[in-house]
């Protein structure tokens, strides 16, 4: 009983000690974002938690999102047909403070996460991918490219490993967008996502 204090607390100083760091970013006020994770530019979902020590940046998180320990969603890019991907040579903020050029270059794209998706510990999702409602990436996984609805994903460079149910449920559940209901309807509904045809209603 004295150890399992002593965790609880130790997790709770830890997130005290090392709070999030967050800009510009719209957080849901359900959302739990854990300690030494960094966010900005991001939008993140209802019942989304974040792990510690992850990083998403100029990203849109869906609801109902399980995000683990030490990931990466988005980031920076670097202008690889300049003849230099060094950030001093275009206009913006750098580590340097210096600028020899103000050439335009954008180096933010938009990362967009759907609902109800689980992204295992130590993923990197690069900038501007898509992962579509349900999906899985299992942990250590690389994403390059976009994910589609309900499909489990792993690997480096990660691919397609198999979805998680046939065409017609995954259908079915996308059109039921459950992620959107209000509150009491969850917690009436609750008991049947044990199992997706109960879900569905189709055991009548």
């Amino acid at each position: 009983m004295r150890e399992k204090m002593k965790f609880y607390i130790s997790k709770a100083l830890r997130k005290y000690l090392n709070p999030p760091a967050v800009r510009d970013c719209t957080i849901d006020a359900t959302a739990a974002i854990w300690d030494n994770c960094i966010l900005s530019g991001s939008k993140i979902g209802r019942y989304t938690y974040i792990s510690d020590h992850a990083r998403i940046l100029h990203a849109e998180v869906g609801a109902f999102c399980s995000i683990g320990t030490l990931c990466q969603i988005g980031g920076a890019s670097h202008p690889m047909h300049f003849a230099s991907t060094s950030p001093v040579f275009y206009q913006g903020h750098n580590a340097f403070g210096k600028n020899f050029a103000q050439t335009s270059y954008s180096e933010y794209q938009q990362t967009v996460i759907g609902n109800d998706v689980w992204i295992g510990a130590s993923c990197l999702i690069k900038s501007g991918v898509r992962i579509a409602d349900g999906a899985v990436i299992g942990m250590g996984s690389v994403v390059t490219k976009d994910v589609g609805p309900y499909e489990v994903w792993a690997g480096n460079p990660a691919r397609l490993l198999k979805k998680r149910f046939d065409e017609d449920t995954i259908q079915r559940l996308i059109e039921l967008a459950w992620w959107t209901w209000p509150e009491d309807k969850l917690r009436e509904n609750g008991w049947k996502f044990e199992n997706p045809q109960h879900l569905l209603n189709m055991d009548g």
